[in-house]
């Protein structure tokens, strides 16, 4: 039986910024569907914790990389709440791989992941927020769609993407009560990070005039403006949230 509330569905929430921003938008009300591909423990971990703040949520483990897998978890996400009206794109690879020893496979999975997951969810879950005339889309740049990273152009291009998709839908979908924007945050401290990542996110830490790393949490309360009634009139933007770095 479909809940009365409102239903948010955030991609890659078992950790970091999505598990954030699952508990926030639990907090301020909304039903939350959780999603991982694999450490399926996190997810329910998170689950258990929308659970305490009084809500509903369902995990729905998926490949938002794997097209028929994120239609069939849009699918499953509608018939147990009977429609998703806060979709966030956080799901994301990102990985470090010098561009003329990425293979084609590589780069299409990272495209498919970061740039087409975002895609087919957003087709899947458009025609339901439509139907409403209520709805928010929040994809994620990071400073990848900002800055160029040596041995992350699969990434820049990925993340380039997003934000062009972003502009589009949002241009598309006004009339019909939709906001579509897209957040790029700066470097945020990882729950767990290989020592790859943590030297990619120490060496991102010194364009940051804080000095510091920024929280998941931090995140999420700017996921949670976008999709709440006073974000209403923000459409279209990208949402530079990243203690002060510059372009």
């Amino acid at each position: 039986m479909a809940d009365a509330r409102r239903t948010a569905l955030i991609t890659g929430s078992g950790r970091n910024i999505g598990k954030a921003t699952a508990l926030r938008l639990a907090a301020d009300g909304f039903n939350v569907v959780i999603n991982g591909s694999s450490d399926q423990g996190a997810c329910n971990a998170v689950a258990a914790e929308v659970a305490a703040a009084g809500v509903e949520s369902s995990v729905i483990m998926a490949d938002v990389g794997d097209k028929a897998d994120a239609r069939r978890m849009v699918a499953e996400a509608i018939e147990r709440f009977g429609g998703v009206d806060v979709l966030v794109n956080n799901a994301a690879l990102r990985p470090i791989d010098k561009f003329l020893e990425c293979d084609d496979d590589d780069w299409q999975r990272v495209i498919d992941v970061n740039l087409n997951g975002a895609i087919w969810l957003a087709k899947a879950c458009l025609p339901g927020m439509v139907e409403r005339g209520w709805g928010r889309i929040v994809n994620f740049a990071g400073m990848n769609a900002i800055h160029g990273y040596s041995g992350r152009a699969h990434v820049s291009v990925s993340k380039h993407g997003s934000w062009g998709l972003t502009k589009a839908l949002a241009k598309e979908f006004a009339p019909n009560g939709i906001t579509v924007n897209i957040i790029s945050s700066g470097p945020i401290q990882p729950e767990s990070a290989s020592p790859e990542e943590l030297e990619h996110l120490e060496d991102t830490k010194k364009r940051v005039p804080m000095n510091r790393m920024g929280d998941p949490s931090e995140i999420a309360a700017t996921v949670g403006w976008l999709v709440s009634d006073g974000g209403a009139f923000t459409t279209g933007q990208l949402l530079q949230v990243n203690g002060g770095a510059q372009t």
